[in-house]
């Protein structure tokens, strides 16, 4: 089969993982040191990870000049430089906040952006990178494959992080959030060398005239005049906004409800990812995504996952006022299995869609999903998070605060699930697989 074999596939997907273990910086355990160690209000950070996924909408402009300049190398190391350094600058400027909140909330500002930034050029190179290299029969697998090793990342970053973290320091904090994403940039410069040439060799499809002028605009115009698209879009959203909603509010009430200390509340958010992790894997096997043939339909993994990840966020609404008594660990770890059900189906059905079309706008498909995703998963999160400020002063309980947020995710769940089977009820062709 022509396109990049499974080593290239693996080592792209080290760079995924490059990704997530330094966004795990900014989303989930400076998030916890605001709102627990700095008694800042949840909104703070909600409002800065918002902010970073509402820069990403620049990211159909990234696959637009990466699909312009037909190299991806450069866009996702220059994107790799841009994240870890705003990971860096938002570290400085959580602890200034602290002592000075407008100087350290500029700042941590101008640090998110940063993030945004380069998120959105590495992360919609590297797909476009992908779709150019992978054979169209393992595309879907490839996603997969990235998708977990992403998700690996952020465990084995967390999971380390968390245990270099206790006893908690300002100093502490600095030389391991600096440790990861400098490790994290180096491991993404070793896995790139080389790899882009194979592609290009592997991928003689020219590009015509035409398609390497048109304006950003004809570009976007034509994709979106896609109905298919436009419909999974809307379901995008909505599944993307239920499952980002405990983002932000899971460390938070792990200290809150149940007392646990920033070490141990990173640890579980790692456990949670652990339990995506295994979904995907078990999702992947289990819809052929990784057999040599077309995808079958990846209607049920979706539903399934929406589903499950409904049940387990019931689960963490009887805890948050249960208390220590609730088998926590073992709920979120559930939580994380049905995320990684859903979110690997899914994005196998993504593949599908985007990488169906031309090589000269492969970047600008990407690009378009990838801002459809980070609207979703930018107000997600601060919906949770100020949803949860809300119903603390207006409950004055906090158990009963995370609780009925927790039911409101459950809910989107729900919706999603029964969007997902509208949505392909109405294609002749199944979820996922691209119409020929």
């Amino acid at each position: 089969m022509a396109g990049f074999g499974w080593v290239s596939i693996v080592r792209l997907g080290l760079v995924q993982a490059a990704i997530g273990a330094i966004v795990m910086l900014a989303t989930s355990l400076l998030n916890r040191v605001m709102v627990v160690e700095y008694a800042l209000p949840a909104a703070i950070p909600a409002g800065l990870v918002a902010w970073h996924y509402a820069v990403q909408l620049s990211r159909p402009l990234w696959g637009y000049g990466s699909d312009r300049g037909n190299r991806r190398t450069p866009w996702i190391v220059g994107g790799m430089g841009v994240l870890a350094l705003g990971a860096l600058i938002a570290i400085d400027a959580t602890v200034v906040m602290a002592g000075s909140p407008v100087v350290g909330g500029l700042l941590a500002v101008f640090a998110f952006t940063l993030i945004g930034a380069g998120v959105g050029a590495a992360g919609t190179s590297l797909l476009a990178l992908l779709a150019s290299g992978v054979a169209p029969g393992r595309r879907a697998a490839a996603a997969a494959v990235t998708w977990i090793m992403m998700v690996a990342g952020i465990v084995v970053a967390a999971g380390t992080a968390g245990s270099l973290l206790d006893p908690f320091s300002e100093q502490r904090l600095a030389i391991v959030g600096s440790a990861v994403a400098l490790a994290a940039f180096l491991l993404s410069l070793i896995a790139l060398a080389g790899v882009e040439k194979k592609a290009l060799a592997r991928t003689p499809e020219p590009i015509s005239q035409e398609e390497r002028t048109a304006s950003f605009g004809d570009a976007l115009r034509e994709i979106l005049a896609d109905l298919e698209a436009r419909r999974f879009t809307i379901f995008v959203f909505v599944s993307m906004l239920a499952y980002s909603m405990q983002d932000l509010i899971l460390e938070p009430f792990a200290g809150l409800v149940f007392a646990m200390t920033p070490g141990e509340s990173t640890q579980l958010s790692g456990m949670q990812h652990g339990g995506v992790l295994l979904g995907m894997i078990v999702a992947g096997l289990g819809g052929s995504a990784f057999a040599g043939r077309k995808p079958i339909d990846l209607r049920r993994w979706i539903v399934g996952g929406c589903l499950g990840s409904a049940a387990a966020l019931a689960g963490l609404a009887i805890a948050a006022t249960t208390g220590g008594d609730w088998p926590l660990e073992a709920n979120v770890f559930l939580l994380g299995f049905a995320n990684g059900v859903f979110a690997v189906a899914a994005i196998g059905a993504m593949m599908g869609l985007a990488g169906a079309g031309t090589r000269a706008k492969e970047g600008m498909r990407m690009g378009v999903w990838g801002a459809s995703q980070a609207i979703a998963f930018g107000l997600g999160g601060l919906a949770g998070a100020i949803g949860v400020d809300i119903a603390r002063s207006a409950i004055g309980v906090d158990g009963s605060a995370f609780q009925l947020i927790f039911a409101i995710e459950a809910g989107l769940f729900v919706l999603a699930a029964m969007m997902a089977v509208q949505a392909t009820a109405a294609r002749k062709t199944p979820l996922g697989m691209a119409k020929t």
